[in-house]
């Protein structure tokens, strides 16, 4: 690891704000774009929104102070004119447009007050004989301080430095028609001259494609091998027995062919000395948290204890309180851990939890944290996993031996992403809704007809049943003009001054979101006005009716959980989507997509396709390699021989999965080996 070459100190810690660790790292480092400054464009032929290359003589160059600071410049080719405006800018810049001086002119053009202008634009001093450039230039990711000449520079050496040789024997490419892994780095970096940019950008030329299989097999080797390297393991087998029996001889209902199915696939897990990694998922509502409770029951059983730990104290809460139902006639007793706990009833958990006198724990990331001991933690479930990073879920494991492990997710995961980022985990699915779950009809309406909606509300919550009014954000920005979740509590109390009127938003103390979700739950809120930290698991049966505010601005997985809050008991349920005009294309498709269907993992599907995996898996804190140029539901294709490649590669050639781990992952690969 490391560069071949001198890099300052102050580079390299630019160089690794961008995960750039090694000559190979640097030749990774695809430009995000390609630009065209292999001709010059007249200034009367500009066209707005058009980037392109002006070559033009400064006329004059002043700096402005109102309406504030700026250095404005005029500049002429013959053609016509051209404002160049800096609205932050250095001495040096100023220098730069000396009257009389040519320039050569890289930036966008757009309408101004006096015509066609650039804002910080790039410029180039040249005499008039100065060469154009052959190929097209690059536009590298970058950090501040870091420029794009700096890193042209950079990534050149560092192409010549590398090993840029093949990894993998050459049979891993046969009959796919790809340039060579040294050839694809070439294409990238120095486009030919006359390259259309189109060709680039979709991810369909052959050395895109070359260099997207080539990570995906990276990323099926680290899964392949953390589950190998797991199997080599140890846990505590974990038998189950009365407990489990009881448990379900008491509930008021029957499990489900699916909810029975995944609990019989992950009892058997937990009765294995291999360490159980299971992810169970299931859509809203489907009933995994019972799954989860009979898991946690087989590891009491067997004299060990479990920890439920969930991304939010509301969803956690939600856990304790279904749990103590379900558990306390048993005579078990659970503890309860969460930042707003104040010191002496926190020291009275820890005390419980290490001493092994409470056999159950539920909590947020508090956990996790160094001061918490497990008296023989032999399970640890972690609900809507996406949410932690790699290290805090490690964390959490490392409080045991080697305890087994459950990961939960109410978004449903699309079958790409279970061939990619999950090949190391075991999946199970709960595919059906318990019977008497209602389906939630789905409305689109414009914001013009809020009093119409006032009038349903007042309705519903008239003949007894309560609303949720969700808002996105919590008070005003300059950026966006959106409906905040303040003015709208204000304004709904003043429109319906006979309902209960709560609010629940994150930035509220702990104990006062717990107090106005448990009279919500109580039926004391009629309408609960809400961000969105009521997303997952709040379980209020007689809620039926949800109105989601500006639900152009939601992705579509969120809308689903959002909409998954209604339908949960006898009562017939409806969402409303607020939406305000005009919507833009996307925001179009995702409204057509929730309204059109119920089902999450269509709804997954197609959230995938639209904004990328990292909505689904928490972005970078997935604990999973991130793809940088491989798009599973693009590239599935590729995604599929990787697949089936990758076990008779590691099995056949070691040395060589070893070599292109090493390539594409680095230091990283260690994260992902258990």
């Amino acid at each position: 690891m490391g560069f071949s070459f001198p890099v300052s100190p102050a580079v390299k810690a630019r160089l690794e704000k961008l995960g750039l660790h090694s000559d190979a790292d640097l030749a990774l480092h695809l430009p995000l774009r390609w630009e065209d400054e292999t001709r010059i464009t007249p200034i009367r032929d500009l066209l707005p929104g058009q980037v392109a290359v002006v070559q033009a003589k400064v006329l004059d160059a002043e700096v402005l102070y109102r309406p504030r600071r700026q250095l404005v410049a005029t500049i002429a080719d013959g053609s016509g004119e051209l404002v160049v405006r800096f609205l932050n800018f250095y001495p040096s810049q100023v220098q730069q447009l000396q009257p009389g001086r040519l320039l050569r002119i890289v930036g966008e053009a757009r309408g101004g007050f006096f015509g066609l202008e650039m804002v910080h634009p790039r410029c180039q001093p040249i005499q008039p004989d100065t060469p154009l450039p052959e190929r097209l230039t690059p536009v590298y990711p970058a950090t501040a301080g870091l420029s794009q000449a700096s890193l042209r520079k950079l990534i050149d050496k560092a192409m010549q430095a590398a090993d840029l040789a093949e990894t993998l024997p050459g049979e891993t490419y046969a009959g796919m028609n790809m340039p060579g892994f040294a050839e694809s780095l070439h294409q990238l970096h120095y486009p030919a001259p006359g390259m259309p940019l189109e060709r680039l950008e979709p991810g369909e030329h052959p050395a895109l494609r070359r260099l997207a299989f080539d990570e995906l097999l990276a990323q099926q080797f680290s899964l392949r091998l953390a589950r190998k390297a797991r199997a080599q393991k140890h846990a505590r087998p974990l038998k189950p027995g009365k407990l489990v029996h009881d448990l379900l001889a008491a509930l008021p209902f029957k499990l489900t062919a699916a909810q029975e199915k995944s609990w019989q696939e992950i009892s058997k897990d937990l009765d294995d000395a291999r360490p159980m990694r299971r992810l169970l998922q299931g859509d809203v509502g489907s009933g995994k948290t019972v799954v989860a409770a009979l898991a946690c029951l087989q590891a009491i059983e067997s004299g060990m204890q479990a920890a439920i730990m969930a991304p939010t104290e509301i969803l956690a809460e939600q856990h304790l309180q279904k749990l103590k139902g379900w558990f306390e006639p048993l005579g078990i007793e659970l503890a309860w851990l969460a930042s707003a706990l104040t010191p002496a009833q926190k020291k009275q958990a820890l005390a419980r939890i290490e001493s092994g006198e409470a056999r159950a724990a539920v909590g947020t990331h508090a956990l996790f944290q160094k001061g918490v001991k497990f008296h023989s933690l032999g399970l640890a479930i972690v609900d809507e996993q996406h949410r932690f990073g790699v290290k805090q879920r490690l964390a959490l494991s490392e409080k045991g031996m080697e305890p087994h492990q459950l990961m939960l997710s109410a978004t449903p995961i699309p079958r790409t992403l279970a061939m990619s980022y999950f090949a190391d985990l075991d999946v199970s699915t709960i595919s059906e809704l318990p019977p008497g779950r209602r389906p939630v009809t789905t409305k689109l309406v414009a914001d013009t007809r809020r009093d119409e909606i006032l009038q349903r509300v007042r309705a519903v919550c008239h003949e007894g049943g309560q609303v949720y009014w969700v808002c996105p954000l919590i008070e005003e920005s300059e950026k966006v003009d959106l409906q905040t979740v303040l003015d709208t509590h204000a304004m709904l109390q003043a429109q319906l001054p006979e309902l209960k009127v709560g609010l629940v938003h994150g930035r509220m103390k702990p104990a006062e979101k717990q107090a106005a979700m448990a009279a919500f739950l109580a039926s004391q809120i009629q309408l609960l006005v809400s961000t969105t930290v009521i997303e997952v698991g709040v379980d209020v049966p007689n809620a039926s009716l949800m109105i989601i505010e500006h639900a152009e601005r939601f992705g579509l997985s969120q809308l689903h959980q959002l909409r998954g809050r209604v339908g949960r008991g006898a009562r017939e349920s409806v969402c409303i989507l607020f939406y305000q005009n005009p919507l833009s294309g996307d925001a179009r498709t995702r409204l057509k997509v929730i309204y059109e269907s119920a089902d999450g993992f269509e709804i997954a599907r197609q959230d995938l396709l639209l904004r990328g995996p990292g909505e689904l898996l928490g972005a970078r804190q997935s604990g999973a390699p991130m793809l940088r140029f491989a798009n599973p539901e693009r590239d599935h294709d590729l995604l599929e021989r990787a697949a089936r490649l990758a076990p008779q590669l590691i099995e056949r050639h070691p040395e060589a999965v070893a070599a292109h781990l090493e390539r594409w992952l680095g230091e990283r690969a260690k994260l992902f080996a258990g």
